[in-house]
């Protein structure tokens, strides 16, 4: 007796003690977890991340200006003499400087003495080069094409993580509220056999039950205490995952309860709206594009590559072969492929390779999307009738009820009848909690696949609620 007396305080205590949380619904937990979740905040860094790579390629069309500076060491000055200007000149101006030198007695060898430097042994050259791409067979626009493919992949892949996180997030936050739930329906059964206890020991003083009937109510409520209390730890429990989820250093309160509503849109209407929006099929549509363009890539390497270029010479050396090289120099060059070591050929093969995968796996895709939304629907309708189906259950155990606890104190029920009847109430009561939180998954489900997250609210205000406080379904 003064064991369950206890353990009645300790659980209305635990029930009224204040908890440090903010009630937040579940639109807002969404909010919450869309700005602080880290798995998010890592994918719309690789958003950012491969938008920048795909900004990068826009230069590839740019041409390519450098400054350059050499130096070189060669093993000797680069001289000229007289013999060989002499002796590589063939003109009438070297014939008859061959007849003068005759005429002095002299030959071209005398010439041997007569010498200038062309260019020194160190040698410090600098410049500015120029190249612009202005035909490379299409490869430039295959590397930019690829870049955005890589780009829309990405931004794909964050959409799935943020559809994955919005089905998380339901499981989390409305298994609280399910705790919560059922909770409050150990706390309805814990009072009924309080107050069935309470009869049971008045109607034994009273001499109109057996002892065994007053202890068997007894130890029905202690049994009901227990219970409560399994429940305020599944409650805690669920309560610090949604919150650790959310990120949050303070406990998360849902403010939100379980509902139903009375009719779902066509099962059509989420069939095509998946069809057209889910991200996966986007992946699937940026692997494509990549391997077109790497595809495109390949067959630019069968053609020839046309570009323009310069140079501008920065400095001059005071040397006669540096005098002779121009300032500058502009012109146009072609580089046609012959033979090459990359597997173009086999490349390209490859590229139509991926190409006819992706066609069949976007094929496999719709399928398999076809097939997961039929069966989320049907799992929602189901939880629909199972809630609708059980209020008539409901309202017949409450009955059943009354009719014990009146049969019990008129000495005509057994405290075994009332405890059943109690604990039958309470299973019923748990069982619609149970198929509304199913219909709240599938549904949140149907949503993250037809990429309506944002139209949650308007399936909570058609709500019909469902409370373990109150006595059946309840309208807004």
């Amino acid at each position: 007796m003064l064991k369950t007396v206890r353990a009645l305080l300790w659980c209305s205590f635990c029930s009224v003690l204040p908890v440090n949380a903010a009630p937040i619904s579940f639109v807002q937990a969404w909010d919450l977890l869309q700005r602080d979740n880290n798995s998010l905040a890592a994918e719309r860094a690789n958003v950012d991340r491969y938008r920048h790579l795909t900004e990068a390629t826009s230069s590839l069309d740019l041409p390519q200006i450098s400054i350059g500076a050499n130096y070189t060491h060669l093993d000797d000055d680069i001289t000229l003499s007289g013999k060989q200007i002499f002796s590589n000149t063939k003109s009438d101006i070297s014939a008859s400087l061959a007849a003068i030198l005759a005429g002095l007695n002299l030959d071209v060898s005398s010439l041997s003495g007569f010498s200038t430097t062309i260019s020194e042994q160190d040698v410090i050259t600098s410049s500015v080069r120029a190249i612009w791409p202005i035909f490379t067979g299409g490869r430039i626009t295959a590397a930019q094409e690829g870049a955005l493919g890589k780009e829309q992949e990405a931004t794909a892949h964050f959409k799935m993580e943020m559809l994955a996180r919005y089905e998380d997030l339901a499981k989390y936050y409305f298994s609280v509220v399910l705790a919560k739930e059922v909770v409050q329906t150990r706390q309805a059964v814990v009072k009924g056999l309080t107050t069935h206890r309470d009869n049971a020991v008045k109607l034994e003083q009273q001499g109109q039950i057996a002892h065994v009937e007053r202890l068997q109510a007894d130890v029905s409520l202690d049994k009901a205490v227990v219970d409560l209390n399994k429940a305020h730890k599944n409650l805690d429990i669920a309560q610090n995952a949604l919150t650790k989820i959310l990120g949050q250093n303070t406990l998360v309160e849902p403010s939100g309860t379980l509902f139903i509503n009375s009719t779902l849109p066509p099962m059509s209407a989420f069939d095509e709206q998946t069809q057209q929006t889910y991200p996966g099929l986007a992946i699937l549509d940026a692997k494509e594009q990549q391997a077109k363009s790497l595809a495109k890539a390949e067959k630019g390497k069968y053609f020839p590559q046309v570009y323009l270029y310069g140079n501008y010479k920065l400095n001059e050396e005071d040397t006669i072969a540096s005098q002779l090289q121009p300032d500058w120099m502009v012109g146009i060059g072609v580089s046609i492929p012959l033979t090459e070591n990359t597997g173009r050929g086999e490349q390209l093969q490859a590229a139509s390779s991926a190409m006819t995968q992706v066609r069949y796996l976007r094929a496999q895709a719709r399928q398999d999307l076809s097939v997961l939304v039929q069966k989320t629907y049907l799992e929602a309708e189901q939880a629909l009738e199972e809630v609708q189906g059980l209020d008539s259950s409901l309202a017949l155990a409450k009955e059943n009820l009354r009719l014990r606890e009146t049969a019990f104190s008129q000495g005509l029920s057994t405290s075994v009848d009332v405890v059943d009847a109690e604990l039958y109430q309470a299973s019923i009561r748990t069982q619609q909690s149970v198929a509304g939180f199913n219909y709240l998954i599938a549904l949140t489900r149907l949503l993250a696949l037809s990429s309506e997250m944002n139209s949650f609210e308007h399936y909570h205000h058609n709500a019909i609620f469902l409370s373990a406080s109150s006595p059946a379904l309840t309208h807004p």
